[in-house]
This record gives structure tokens, C-alpha cells and sequence, in this order.
């Protein structure tokens, strides 16, 4: 029986590839779906119209064929957009022998869709400003002591003339950074539009992560603007305290100087409650949360 073993597994071999042969001889039916592509257009144009990515082709062809075209390379349906500027409509079928991959043994059953509508323009250029889209989650204290930074801020893109007309920034693609609680640098690539390119396909984004604290500026002088050379304005009190709220770095190097207080002599005038509340300008990246007093009274004085 030993003996016999070999003979008996390679008949059981033989029988199974046999058998796998003449089961592949025969007619299925399968559905690619690939990638759409327009090519060959002349130089200087481009489609803006938004297109189906992917196209469904039904076909019947024998077992090995479709093992084969499933195991070659990626397929793509390519569609030839020559021409010149204006608005195109094409049948589906007449482009069957420009994709090789279906081959004159297959037979096409069904394309969806089977027509496509769309327009050839000119390509332009513009520089548009780069907005980060990004979600971030900070640990509990932390948050943003500046906005994020971008290198280079702004990129050269190229498109369709219409279509750059109604853009006015271009995205990065998403991100989402969780329990962040330091500083983080980052490449990430431009957000990928169709008929849209770029000169730079992606950027640089600096998130400075620093601990949000509390601070009080005391002893800032409230100056008064604008007062005739006949009048003058005392303020009770001309001094106030600031409470601001940012990074720890930032609000660790302000000073009250950094600070600008003051009312319009002309608030002073208008006023019927006895009391103005000044306007604050702070340092970048600051946030005034309250001042204190919030009101100032006044009292004018008029020379002869």
C-alpha cells in the first residue's frame, strides 16, 4: 500500500486540476469596477466637470480568462478626451477597444454608467491661501497658545478657469489628533481635488500645544483720545487690571505695557450714565477675559 501511496496522491492531484480546468472552460459572468480615466487631452485643457470615479463592467468570458484579468494589473477604463474647449458627450461602448484589459474574449454585458457628460476648458493658475483641516483634542489644561502655523502658507494651483474662479483657499486633507498636550510639527498632503493640482502637493502645519493658564496685568493706564485742547478728562480710576488667558510661554513674557487702554473723548461726550467702560487692545494670542473696574467715572474740565 506504501508503495502505491505516491501513484494514488498524484491520480488525486491530476483529477483535481483536471477537473478545475474543464470547470474554468466555461462561461461565468463577473463585474470590474475600475477607476475612470480621461486622457490624451490637448495641452492647456482639462475637464471640469465632476465625474463618476469608478465605472461597473459586466462581462461573460471563460473561468481562466477572468482569474487572469483579475490577478494582472490594476485596471483602469480610459476614455480619450481629445478636442478642444466645450461641452462633450460620449458613449461608454465606443471606448472598449482602447482598454486593452478587456479583451476581444470577454464579452461586455453591461457599463454603468454607459454615457458621460462633461466639459474640456482651459487650465489656469492661481495662488490660493492653504486652510488646515484639523481635528484636535487636547488633554485637559492644553489648547492652542497660537494659530497653527503653515508652511508655505499659500501654493500655486492649477485648474479649470471656472472652477478657480469660485475658490478662494484650498483645504489640506483631514487629520485628527487626540490628547494632545505639546507641541506637534507635521507634514500633511493638500486635499486631493479632481481636475485640481498643485505646484507643492503638501505643507507643513506647526501646532504650538502649551498649557493654558490664567493671568492678571495690574496697573494699566487708561489714556483718553481725542480730547479738544480746551477740555480735559480725569478718569476715576486711570488705571485698571487686565485678566488675560493663553499659553503659559506667551502670558510668562507679557508685560503691562504690552497693553493698550483707553476711551474716545467722544464716548465721554455721548454718555448719559456717568461712567465708560475702555476699549483693550491686547498682545497677539491673548484673550482679555474681564477688566477690572469694568466702568470708569470721569470728570471734565474746561479752561478758558
Amino acid at each position: 500500500m506504501k508503495k502505491n501511496f505516491h501513484i494514488v496522491v498524484i491520480s488525486f492531484l491530476f483529477s483535481v486540476v483536471l477537473w478545475i480546468w474543464i470547470s474554468l472552460s466555461n462561461d461565468f459572468y463577473t463585474t470590474f469596477n475600475v477607476p475612470l480615466k480621461l486622457i490624451d487631452f490637448k495641452k492647456g485643457l482639462t475637464s471640469s466637470s465632476k465625474l463618476p470615479r469608478y465605472v461597473s463592467v459586466k462581462v461573460k468570458a471563460k473561468g481562466w480568462k477572468l482569474i487572469a484579468a483579475r490577478l494582472g494589473t490594476e485596471s483602469e477604463f480610459l476614455v480619450t478626451a481629445s478636442g478642444d474647449t466645450g461641452s462633450k458627450y460620449i458613449n461608454l461602448y465606443n471606448y472598449l477597444s482602447e482598454n486593452q484589459w478587456l479583451s476581444s474574449e470577454m464579452d461586455v454585458i453591461d457599463i454603468s454608467p454607459d454615457t458621460l457628460s462633461f466639459n474640456i476648458q482651459k487650465v489656469t493658475h492661481k495662488k490660493l491661501k492653504v486652510e488646515p483641516d484639523v481635528e484636535i483634542n487636547f488633554r485637559e489644561g492644553y489648547g492652542l497658545a497660537t494659530p497653527i502655523a503653515v508652511s508655505p502658507d499659500s501654493v500655486i494651483v492649477n485648474g479649470p478657469v471656472n472652477e478657480l474662479q469660485k475658490m478662494n483657499s484650498i483645504p489640506t486633507s483631514k487629520i485628527k489628533l487626540e490628547d494632545v498636550n505639546d507641541k506637534i510639527e507635521k507634514r500633511i498632503e493638500l486635499k486631493k481635488i479632481p481636475g485640481i493640482t498643485y505646484l507643492e502637493n503638501s505643507v507643513a502645519l506647526f501646532f504650538d500645544i502649551q498649557k493654558i493658564v490664567d493671568m492678571t496685568i495690574d496697573n494699566v493706564n487708561v489714556n483718553v483720545l481725542d480730547v479738544p485742547k480746551d477740555r480735559d478728562v480725569v478718569l476715576l480710576p486711570n488705571k485698571i487690571a487686565i485678566s488675560v488667558k493663553g499659553g503659559v510661554d506667551i502670558l510668562g513674557k507679557l508685560t503691562n505695557d504690552q497693553f493698550k487702554a483707553y476711551v474716545n473723548y467722544r464716548d465721554v461726550v455721548l454718555d448719559t450714565l456717568g461712567a465708560v467702560i475702555p476699549k483693550i487692545e491686547a498682545p497677539e494670542n491673548v484673550t482679555v477675559q474681564y477688566i477690572k473696574p469694568e466702568q470708569l467715572r470721569y470728570v471734565i474740565k474746561k479752561f478758558n
